[in-house]
């Protein structure tokens, strides 16, 4: 027989979770969570059918205050209204653009449509799942749906820290697999050819960069001659005469150092309808809508601090851009009037940035002209990580250079190429099935060590 009230003289002190059987004939639960923003009292009151029911919600609500994982009072969200706020007003100050591209196509498109209606204090890892197969099911790519996944994640984790929730659901939910995209560097003598050809074509310098100092496509086209340093000092034997005739950047023995900072972005962002649903422009693309909105040629100071770095230069880059620099000087002035200014390493031929469109047409085009298999452009930036590794550069500087702020990271740029691959087997081979009596006449190094031929 269920208790219906406490006994008399065991009056819970003040504060005290209380249970009682309602006049509705439900039980009930009241636990004393802290203290409300306005001081009083944060008194959360809980309604089941039984008494152990109402007993294990009352011991959840005090394990939650016990553990400091207290939402805040007052009726909660909904999942539409977080995602908004986070992704408009948390979100775009703080990320880079092309990343803000990700999130609102996954917020406006995918997350709010699928599981906007629910309290965001009721949303289960159960609903993010039939979230990741809707968009699934409307054919589109699993790394659409993890997109979704890591963009839920994100918001929910600050809703966990400001209190709206205690647990984050998209850390249990599973989201899609998505298998990771295996990239194949340039081999050093498709490297050697593309550096050839590179200096053959117009902004060439700006290739010769991606594949040996790998920077993004837009940190190179970001960037300005204020962000290149580059000091000459005499070389010859007999200084002395040299400096009386000539500077030390026209010394025939100069030696050069030099630097690049990188300090901004340049992206396009895609156009977005500006139509209303009852008035639909009828163009598919937003970049044809008549009210388009958000798109363009976007120049942004770059955002992490990891990718705000220096970067030393090779000589021969140095010589690539020294000669890049004359080449634009020339350029200049033929504008003369109709030169834009601007200041930009990687311009136009009247001075304005270098749009990722033709950019990545005059990489097609390097391909073809050094007769390398076709790639992506990003391939070179994998190319210049996997040089970095193999000349066993420690993954501290490795990560500076590259701009990654964690080694996970790291690990999905760093290929050990064929090359290395086979000389560690032969040596392998050599030294596991030799013949003992070549044994005497035959060196693998020392104790046998493995290192490339």
């Amino acid at each position: 027989m269920p208790r219906k009230k406490r006994a008399e003289g065991t009056r819970a002190p003040n504060g005290a979770s209380s249970i009682y059987l309602g006049k509705d004939d439900k039980w009930h639960g009241r636990v004393t969570m802290g203290i409300r923003d306005d001081g009083n009292p944060d008194r959360r009151h809980v309604k089941r059918k039984t008494e152990a029911e109402v007993i294990d919600a009352v011991r959840e609500l005090e394990r939650q205050r016990d553990s400091g994982r207290v939402r805040k009072a007052g009726r909660g969200l909904t999942v539409e209204q977080w995602l908004t706020h986070w992704v408009e007003n948390i979100a775009a100050p703080t990320v880079r653009l092309t990343t803000m591209v990700g999130y609102r196509a996954s917020v406006y498109k995918h997350l709010i449509p699928s599981i906007g209606a629910h309290r965001l204090d009721k949303l289960q890892p159960e609903h993010l799942e039939v979230a990741y197969q809707t968009i699934l099911r409307k054919g589109l790519k699993p790394s659409t749906a993890h997109l979704a996944h890591r963009t839920v994640r994100a918001a929910l984790n600050e809703a966990v820290r400001r209190r709206h929730i205690t647990e984050n659901p998209a850390r249990i939910a599973k989201a899609p697999r998505v298998e990771e995209e295996e990239i194949v560097p340039f081999s050093r003598e498709e490297a050697r050819r593309l550096i050839t050809a590179a200096g053959e074509i117009r902004n060439g310098a700006r290739f010769i960069i991606a594949l040996s100092l790998g920077l993004r496509r837009g940190e190179a086209l970001g960037l300005k001659w204020s962000d290149v340093t580059i000091t000459w000092k005499h070389g010859c034997a007999r200084g002395e005469a040299c400096r009386r005739k000539l500077t030390a950047g026209e010394c025939p023995a100069r030696r050069g150092s030099g630097t690049i900072t990188v300090r901004r972005s340049i992206q396009q962002l895609n156009w977005q309808h500006g139509c209303t649903p009852d008035k639909p422009c009828g163009h598919e693309h937003g970049a044809y809508c008549p009210e388009r909105f958000g798109g363009g040629l976007v120049v942004g100071e770059v955002k992490s601090r990891a990718g705000r770095r220096v970067i030393g230069l090779p000589r021969p880059v140095i010589e690539a851009l020294e000669a890049h620099r004359v080449q634009q000087t020339d350029e200049r002035e033929v504008a003369a009037d109709l030169w834009e200014g601007g200041e930009w390493v990687f311009a136009t031929p009247i001075g304005r940035p270098t749009h990722p469109t033709p950019d990545n047409r005059a990489w097609k085009a390097l391909l073809r002209l050094a007769g390398v298999r076709n790639a992506r452009l990003h391939d070179a930036r994998h190319t210049a990580a996997t040089v970095l590794l193999e000349l066993k550069v420690p993954l501290p500087a490795v990560m500076e250079l590259m701009g990654w702020s964690n080694a996970a990271v790291a690990k999905r740029y760093m290929h050990v190429n064929t090359e290395l691959v086979t000389s560690v087997a032969e040596q392998v081979g050599a030294h596991m099935w030799a013949d003992p009596d070549d044994e005497d006449q035959e060196d693998d190094g020392p104790e046998g060590a493995l290192v490339p031929a």
